[in-house]
């Protein structure tokens, strides 16, 4: 009795711990990141590595966004990197007719992918990482149809999208910082929100109390595959060339970790917006670290690794209470 009762705060101070790591851990660990760097990595104040590192993380942060939104229905999108691809094809095959009509049909490449893999979800009641594996094989296969090759382009729109700035920060950092609040707002302050969180936090329980699950599942498929659009095209608009071959390889895998790292559970019920940022600029500004600092990559994924499991490991403990 006596053993129990002196455990009892031992357990309750690891719980506040854990608690404390999951609400706020990645914004200290960006701190921390960014304090080694002030300190240690030269010029790193630089007006022109922010720059860089924004620009370089922004894909990433659009592409969680959706994932979020996938993971807090407690599902998964395999297929984001592909669906880039796709965007990313679609977007030059399109270019003949003019900038904005192209990025409307790489748009709606990204929405009819997204609604193909919810679609599977929720009205064939494939599992969602099943679905959106098929996905991510087939619809790389496609991209790769419709653009075999890397194709350079020389239209001064698009170009324009990729690499102008506004009061000096860059168009695509801007568009990313837009879709991050209309993603929050979406969550926190909308019926669609709640509805997103309620499906994540017990399906059943949802279905029972009447909320229009399908639709809810099948919308936040489509926006994810025009998030995962949006991202594609920006990036082909930065590089200034389509590449469908190599553009969004393992771009999953980084959004599921910014989520994961962001405080969004993997059993679904929650989405941490801003986390899921902070995780996509602490994994940029760790990658950076370790590469200006002359390490080579497989420490850089080492590392990650690590992050990912304490992640995974601090949902998990505090879903059992």
């Amino acid at each position: 009795m006596a053993a129990e009762t002196a455990a009892a705060p031992d357990r309750l101070d690891r719980e506040r711990v854990l608690a404390w790591l999951q609400e706020y851990g990645v914004y200290a660990a960006v701190l921390a990141l960014l304090a080694f760097n002030i300190l240690f990595t030269p010029n790193f104040l630089d007006v022109g590595n922010f720059r860089t590192q924004l620009v370089q993380v922004t894909p990433i942060v659009i592409v969680s966004l959706g994932m979020a939104l996938v993971i807090g229905t407690e599902g998964i999108d395999l297929s984001v990197g592909s669906v880039m691809a796709l965007a990313a094809a679609v977007v030059v095959l399109y270019l003949g007719y003019g900038a904005l009509p192209a990025i409307a049909m790489a748009l709606l490449a990204g929405a009819v992918a997204g609604a193909a893999g919810g679609s599977l979800v929720a009205y064939v009641g494939v599992q969602p990482i099943v679905a959106t594996l098929a996905l991510l094989v087939g619809i790389r296969g496609l991209a790769n149809v419709l653009v075999p090759q890397l194709v350079e382009f020389r239209n001064p729109d698009l170009i324009a999208l990729g690499s102008s700035s506004i009061a000096g920060v860059p168009v695509i950092v801007i568009v990313a910082a837009v879709l991050t609040l209309a993603v929050a707002f979406l969550v926190r302050r909308t019926t669609f929100g709640r509805h997103v969180v309620a499906i994540g936090g017990n399906r059943a329980a949802s279905e029972l109390s009447g909320l229009p699950v399908k639709r809810v599942l099948l919308i936040v498929y489509v926006i994810s595959g025009v998030l995962a659009a949006v991202a594609g095209v920006l990036a082909t608009a930065r590089l200034q060339a389509s590449d469908p071959t190599s553009l969004g390889l393992y771009m999953e895998l980084s959004a599921i970790t910014a989520v994961v790292v962001g405080g969004t559970p993997l059993t679904g019920g929650r989405i941490r917006v801003l986390g899921t940022v902070m995780g996509a600029l602490l994994m940029q500004l760790l990658a950076a670290t370790l590469i200006k600092h002359n390490l080579p990559q497989s420490w850089t994924q080492m590392v990650q690794a690590a992050i990912i499991l304490a992640a995974v490991y601090a949902t998990r403990e505090r879903g059992k209470r």
